[in-house]
């Protein structure tokens, strides 16, 4: 399909109005307009791409500088080739036309267009996503959001505490968690903490199943010496973190809504697969990945959501390169330098780097490797990142093979299930 291309449009966009530029095979202007941000204004502008060029929708293909969106989703749906670049990439094209630094958007739309004529490569074809995927994203991005602002409101509720009540920090580092706001809610304060019983204290960690703390350990940290604080001081703290007690009981409750939203997708998204025809007898994606070491709930949605067509395409080089993983080489003549790679999706970063963490502590082979970097003078970061970069590569081998990840890493296992799959 990608030969049968006769026109070329690049749309530089905005969030009121869209300007488009269309180009010819040998890169003369077609025409250009601009066209309102809306149900109407994207059907008219596929309508004017047809009629301006007088193909079908098929041989023209766009250029534009976000690979999601209703512009791009609106695009794909009429059957346009839609194809996205990084806005860092097109500032070096538009070196191509200006060396003054102009910018507009007429020159940022004809720079699109006659880019992707000319360098198609460099640009990333794009396709409808799968409607689980596109819900999983949204879930998982809520997720993530959830939980900063759940350690925001712990650690405002922490700077209070250390006010007037530091023998409450003493208790847990998870000043968030729903235990510890009941059994404050019972000694908000030293002098209530000293006429607390024991079994009152006992009844709130039964409630919430914590074993890990004894009642009477904590009642003897809650009564050691106070502070000396300003007359009113307890009372303002209290009260502000009674308001923050509720906010947080609040964002707890829908960090469970989206955490059991996130295993119904992962679910409906594997059981989607298994229905897929020809593939009855394989092993689905999402039940690989989940039998990785360290992958974990949050670190399997984030993967699957953001990396959802490196995944499908088992693209290794891309999965590396977009979590960040990949260093960057810079080679010039006798110097070589090697750095961090931080163009990448920081969504995908961080999850590749709990998975590595947590694979530290539950993979014996990731754990000797991270233990070999750290005695070869590597950082803790970095050594991370590697670990993450052979994670990465199992993943993908696993997914080529259709075989669940082996804890004993034998080759022969490995190879007897791939041709037993």
């Amino acid at each position: 399909m990608t030969d049968e291309i006769e026109w070329w449009a690049g749309l530089d966009w905005a969030s009121e109005k869209h300007h488009v530029c269309v180009l010819g095979r040998t890169g003369q202007m077609i025409g250009e307009c601009d066209v309102p941000h809306g149900g109407a204004g994207l059907t008219a502008l596929s309508d004017w791409l047809i009629q301006r060029t007088g193909g079908r929708p098929q041989q023209i293909a766009v250029a534009i500088e976000v690979p999601r969106g209703p512009v791009v989703e609106a695009l794909l749906e009429r059957g346009f080739q839609v194809y996205a670049i990084n806005p860092k990439q097109l500032d070096r094209f538009r070196d191509r036309f200006t060396v003054a630094g102009a910018k507009d958007d007429s020159r940022d739309a004809h720079v699109l267009g006659d880019s992707l004529r000319t360098d198609r490569q460099a640009f990333r074809r794009l396709a409808a996503d799968d409607p689980v995927i596109i819900e999983l994203r949204e879930w998982s991005r809520m997720a993530e959001d959830l939980q900063q602002e759940r350690n925001r409101l712990a650690n405002r509720v922490r700077e209070q505490l250390w006010r007037y009540y530091p023998q409450a920090l003493q208790l847990t580092d998870d000043l968030a968690a729903d235990w510890f706001l009941a059994l404050w809610h019972q000694a908000p304060t030293p002098a209530k903490a000293a006429k607390l019983r024991k079994t009152t204290l006992e009844r709130v960690l039964q409630a919430h199943r914590i074993r890990r703390l004894d009642a009477t350990a904590a009642l003897r940290m809650l009564r050691e010496k106070p502070l000396t604080v300003a007359a009113g001081a307890t009372e303002a703290a209290t009260a502000h973190i009674r308001i923050l007690a509720a906010r947080i009981r609040l964002v707890n409750g829908q960090l469970k809504l989206v955490h059991h939203k996130l295993d119904e997708l992962c679910a409906k998204l594997q059981q989607a697969m298994e229905r897929a025809p020809g593939q009855a007898s394989e092993q689905r994606d999402v039940a690989i990945l989940r039998s990785l070491p360290g992958i974990g709930r949050i670190n399997l949605a984030t993967l699957l959501a953001e990396a959802w067509e490196p995944l499908r395409r088992r693209d290794y080089h891309a999965l590396r390169a977009l979590s960040g993983v990949a260093p960057v080489t810079r080679r010039s003549g006798k110097s070589c330098i090697v750095i961090r790679r931080l163009a990448c999706n920081k969504r995908l970063e961080r999850a590749v780097y709990h998975w590595a963490r947590v694979a530290t502590q539950h993979d014996p082979l990731s754990r000797q490797r991270y233990a070999q970097l750290r005695r070869r003078g590597r950082s803790h970061g970095r050594a991370l990142r590697t670990v993450g970069d052979r994670l990465l590569s199992v993943a993908c081998t696993l997914l080529q093979r259709q075989i669940f990840f082996d804890p004993d890493h034998s080759v022969d296992k490995v190879e007897q299930g791939a041709a037993a799959a």
